[in-house]
């Protein structure tokens, strides 16, 4: 009797390990990535299992599940702008890694990038997004940093104004603004919504590293040097001066005009007093 129970304990520990062993595991697993995904059947749980390795720097990994919750939801903005973060670490790794390695393939790939093509969906997604609800400030502020990383830099920045007139206190998204506006040179235009990033959160470093960037391009905008003939007219004034004082120092040294002495008047005769007779 004890063997059959032990039998039987057996065979429930090896089912569960097999069972185990073909469910979805999260972050660091070694087991079959497309079985893994295969089973997932909900976009939110593919893009955190995504989210998860992404935190792990296991950025393939990472691909294939925000790949699976594009693919269960073709209009989830989020995951294609996560799948294109996780693209663009990809490619700027392959690109370090062509410069450093003399033996690296010298061909690149034709096309557009994996992580340009992800950012194109979101931004469509987004657009999708907003068009039901246009006062999604998340919405708004996601498209901006979409933009922003296609290089639309006044789309962006458009985009991200709305997002801080929804949510003006919203530190993030203050701080997005200021950066994208640096961007574009609007370096005065940078300055307000950076302090405002400060007010909200002082320990919001990135917000002072940029805001001393903005003020340092306004500095250098706001410069005016001195015009050409400047310089020209000081050195006349001076050539002037110069001349003014050499001029009246010869003319101390020289000797002074004796003047003339006036011509004496001759004595007046005085007038003889009357004789007085007794």
């Amino acid at each position: 009797m004890w063997r059959i129970v032990s039998l039987s304990a057996v065979l429930i520990c090896a089912l569960s390990l097999a069972c185990w062993r073909t469910a979805p595991q999260g972050p660091g697993s070694d087991g079959n990535s497309a079985d893994e995904f295969a089973n997932v059947t909900d976009p939110a749980q593919a893009v955190a299992l995504g989210d998860q390795y992404l935190d792990n720097n296991e950025t393939e990994k990472a691909i294939e599940a925000y790949t699976r919750a594009t693919e269960l939801n073709p209009d989830l903005a989020d995951a294609w702008f996560k799948l294109g973060i996780a693209y663009g670490l990809v490619e700027k790794a392959q690109e370090l890694e062509a410069k450093t390695d003399v033996n690296a393939p010298t061909n690149q790939p034709t096309g557009k990038p994996n992580s340009e093509k992800a950012f194109r969906r979101a931004v469509e997604a987004y657009k999708k997004q907003l068009d039901a609800n246009d006062s999604d400030d998340a919405a708004w502020f996601n498209l901006g940093r979409a933009y922003n990383k296609l290089n639309e830099d006044q789309d962006a920045a458009k985009a991200l104004k709305q997002a801080v007139k929804l949510k003006p206190d919203d530190s993030e998204y203050q701080t997005e603004l200021g950066a994208i506006l640096i961007k574009l040179a609007q370096y005065h235009e940078a300055i307000p919504p950076l302090k405002k990033a400060l007010d909200l959160d002082p320990d919001n470093s990135r917000a002072a590293d940029l805001l001393d960037d903005a003020e340092a391009g306004r500095n250098r905008v706001d410069y005016t040097p001195a015009p050409k003939n400047a310089n020209s007219n000081a050195n006349a004034n001076a050539n002037a001066n110069a001349n003014a004082n050499t001029n009246s120092a010869t003319n101390g040294s020289a000797k002074p005009t004796p003047e003339e002495k006036p011509t004496p008047k001759p004595p007046e005769k005085p007038t003889p007093r009357p004789t007085i007779h007794s």
